[in-house]
């Protein structure tokens, strides 16, 4: 596993473009990722895509966007 963080930027886009995008640069293995959204159904869904792939995930919210950073949990 990389341990490197990818940065993706989804602002614009509407589920489940957001989704496709981080499972597409899942397959990379990287150990952090991090995607700025802009609305609350793709914080959430990207959310729960990564925790199901085994990703602990934080959000900061910043002037309407959200920045959500995915780590590979060590278990």
């Amino acid at each position: 596993m990389k341990n490197t963080i990818k940065q993706l930027d989804a602002r614009g886009l509407s589920c489940p473009e957001p989704v496709i995008m981080i499972r597409k640069a899942m397959m990379s293995q990287e150990k952090t990722y991090e995607m700025v959204v802009d609305n609350p159904v793709s914080r959430e869904n990207v959310t729960r895509y990564a925790q199901h792939q085994g990703y602990l995930v934080t959000v900061k919210e910043q002037e309407g966007e959200y920045v959500l950073t995915m780590t590979k949990s060590a278990l």
